[in-house]
């Protein structure tokens, strides 16, 4: 019996780094996307195919779909993992950037799985696993771009859910809390650039600090829980619907849930300053 296909986004760092990995070592054939092919090499040499993908690319979709279908006729899950964080006062955000987001994070995920589902609908089966956050559930001061980014992934998936049961293919939502990786340096490195003077410079000083905190071990998590949690949403007979994953996740969601605003936004702001440790970062 042929190997099952997995095919994923973004997977030159971080999750889908660590995700294309773990699928690989639980049997699935690996196809791994990225801009930045050079950064995958570790993934080649554990014999997991890396193709160059852009997801804001009409013809690079279609071609690296092309690719996966021509060489193996089928792709049983999709992990829509390609995405970053756009910080800074919405005020002070070029409209650009705010599109720019969105078509990153939201139309850039819609436009892989619109070419991978005739294929699992002709099968009568297939996982789309989509990357959200625990930000698509909750709020930050100066995030407005990125939280309305996973709030409509949230959204997209729920109505997919329920749009794609009929044919067969599931759909599950990956909820990280923060994550070990380059993405909180990189947003806070934007945050600075965008609102680092002006009249949000305060508030930016404690965010970017919070953003950059999501490289240390003692506030965040590794990259292989989550990547165990997609393994999970590929694998199950049952898969759920959301796996909030990591340092947080949950207890975060869980008082989101239950607090009113006017109690949840003096304890977002209580802790972004506690994870922020006083200190800035992002201009180095």
């Amino acid at each position: 019996m042929p190997k099952p296909v997995a095919f994923i986004t973004g997977a030159s760092t971080g999750i889908g780094f660590e995700a294309a990995k773990a699928l690989s070592g639980h049997g699935f054939l690996v196809y791994a996307g990225a801009r930045r092919v050079d950064r995958m090499e570790a993934l080649a040499a554990l014999g997991i195919q890396v193709l160059a993908l852009d997801v804001t690319d009409e013809d690079s979709m279609r071609a690296a779909v092309g690719r996966v279908l021509e060489e193996r006729g089928r792709i049983d899950v999709l992990v829509n993992n390609a995405g970053y964080g756009s910080y800074g006062a919405l005020e002070e955000v070029d409209l650009a950037e705010g599109r720019r987001q969105f078509e990153v994070n939201v139309f850039g995920l819609a436009r892989m799985t619109q070419l991978v589902l005739p294929a699992m609908r002709q099968a009568g089966r297939g996982r789309i696993i989509n990357i959200s956050s625990i930000g698509g559930k909750f709020y930050e001061p100066l995030g407005a771009w990125y939280h309305a980014s996973k709030f409509a992934v949230e959204g997209l998936s729920d109505s997919l859910r329920l749009e794609l049961k009929p044919h067969g293919v599931s759909v599950s939502i990956i909820e990280p809390g923060g994550t070990i990786s380059e993405w909180g340096r990189v947003a806070a490195r934007g945050l600075y650039e965008t609102s680092g003077t002006g009249p949000y410079a305060s508030q930016v000083q404690l965010m970017s600090g919070a953003l950059a905190s999501t490289d240390r071990a003692e506030t965040s998590t590794q990259p292989g829980v989550i990547a165990a949690a997609i393994v999970h949403a590929a694998t199950s007979p049952r898969p759920r619907t959301r796996y909030p994953a990591g340092r947080g996740a949950r207890a975060i969601l869980t008082l989101r849930r239950i607090l009113p605003d006017r109690l949840f936004d003096p304890l977002v702001m209580l802790v972004l300053k506690r994870v922020a440790g006083g200190k800035a970062a992002g201009r180095e």
